[in-house]
């Protein structure tokens, strides 16, 4: 296993000395050492050692999120609340892995496929894990067009334009120093947050009735395929890829003491950030069951519908806060993508293009969609299976390396932790299985 970078901070005279207190530009940057981090205090060493995970949990909000969450509550009810936590307690513990793995190796989870799979299997997965990237994009791109179509009334083939623009303009912020990227993702992620928190204790929800959904139920065969897309929309296979990428240069460590010490932090990092997408996703299904499948308006099945049935029985302002967060998440999520789709492809295959040409590749099914005037939701929701299919391409690799010691060293999983993985590996497979087959018998 490669050497991480250490050494002493720069600024440090002898042994004995404090070390200099390290300006923004000494830390906006991969590869500062733990020392350096430590020198600002405890308050901001902690904070600065935070926002990997919070970059990850944009994509496990983003539109695609809207749609499956919203149209399962309107449907169901409270019914489908226990795949929520579900997905997000088996989402907490895959990007642990995704941050645990790019701390120990110094590398991240596509450079290790390359490095110790079959080339045939490495070149595979790449392939579908641009499928994958362009099926994210989907959601992502026609969620942020709707976005400014319900703020604006900006028709949705040139709302997507406007949303590539925007996206390019946060991916230059990483250009500048990781820590502004890391930031602006957190904003927009509070945004979301803010939108439905307002919309959450506008409208209300049932206690009794969210506790009542937590027991595993499936309603009927159409709940199947949504609590898939409800998985495919929460454990997102280009964040397992790029979780890796964030965490293996961001800190230079001397030593396993302070891997292990770095990793503390992302356990941290992982609860706050995939923690606060929870939330975010619970409150989407209690919002849909508390307004529209207890007054009679389970049909709500768009996002559009959704906005405006928010107005009708509500007031602009709930609709303008869903809409609001409609757009943070387009915008912030479809620039994570971008980055992903950078990190999967350099790792599998040692290659780079243009920002600017893979962006246009991997929008062009979403601006088929928009340009052709395809149903919205319905479009998201068949994106959120196709990356439920995709999810076990990247979990079972992930699996594999992190139970190698020769590969993680001393930060090797343990058995239990490799187990709950592998179980949750199955289950999203047999989900897989099942969809596959409901659809080929009817």
């Amino acid at each position: 296993m490669p050497k991480s970078p250490g050494g002493d901070a720069q600024g440090v005279v002898d042994g004995s000395s404090r070390p200099a207190p390290p300006g923004l530009a000494q830390l906006d940057r991969p590869g500062a050492s733990l020392r350096e981090l430590r020198s600002r205090g405890r308050l901001r060493g902690v904070v600065a050692l935070l926002g990997p995970a919070f970059v990850a949990a944009v994509a496990y909000v983003d539109p695609g999120n809207f749609a499956t969450n919203f149209e399962a509550g309107a449907k169901y009810g409270y019914q489908l609340v226990w795949v929520i936590v579900v997905a997000n307690a088996m989402a907490m513990l895959v990007q642990y892995l995704s941050a645990k793995t790019g701390v120990a190796t110094g590398r991240d989870l596509p450079e290790l496929c390359r490095e110790y799979l079959p080339r045939p299997v490495s070149r595979g997965l790449w392939v579908q894990a641009e499928l994958v990237a362009m099926a994210t994009d989907l959601a992502e791109f026609v969620g942020a067009a709707v976005g400014l179509n319900l703020l604006f009334g900006v028709p949705l083939f040139q709302a997507g334009l406007i949303t590539a623009v925007v996206a390019f303009g946060i991916l230059a912020l990483e250009q500048r120093g990781y820590r502004r990227f890391e930031l602006a993702i957190a904003g927009l992620l509070g945004i979301v947050f803010l939108g439905f928190a307002y919309d959450l204790l506008t409208v209300g929800g049932s206690v009794p009735g969210t506790l009542s959904g937590l027991l595993p139920v499936f309603p009927d065969s159409d709940s199947v395929l949504l609590a898939a897309g409800i998985i495919g929309a929460t454990v997102m296979p280009h964040v397992v890829y790029l979780h890796s990428a964030l965490t293996k240069n961001r800190v230079a460590v001397r030593d396993d003491d302070e891997r292990r010490e770095v990793l503390r932090f992302q356990r941290l990092d992982v609860f706050v950030g995939l923690g606060a997408a929870g939330v975010i996703n619970l409150s989407m299904l209690v919002i849909a069951a508390s307004l529209f499948n207890s007054t009679g308006h389970a049909s709500v099945d768009s996002i559009e519908a959704a906005h405006a049935g928010l107005g009708n029985l509500v007031g602009g302002a709930a609709a303008l806060a869903f809409a609001v967060a409609l757009l943070a998440s387009g915008l912030s999520s479809s620039s994570v993508g971008t980055y992903a789709g950078q990190v999967v492809m350099q790792g599998f295959i040692r290659r780079r293009i243009p920002l600017y040409l893979r962006r246009g590749l991997t929008m062009l099914p979403a601006l088929v969609v928009l340009g052709l005037g395809l149903p919205t939701t319905s479009s998201l929701v068949a994106s959120q299976v196709v990356l439920s299919f995709g999810i076990p391409f990247a979990l079972v690799p992930m699996i594999m390396l992190t139970r190698r010691a020769d590969v993680m060293g001393a930060l090797v999983n343990r058995r239990i932790t490799t187990l709950t993985a592998s179980l949750i590996a199955v289950l999203i497979i047999a989900l897989n299985v099942y969809l596959i087959g409901d659809t080929i018998l009817g």
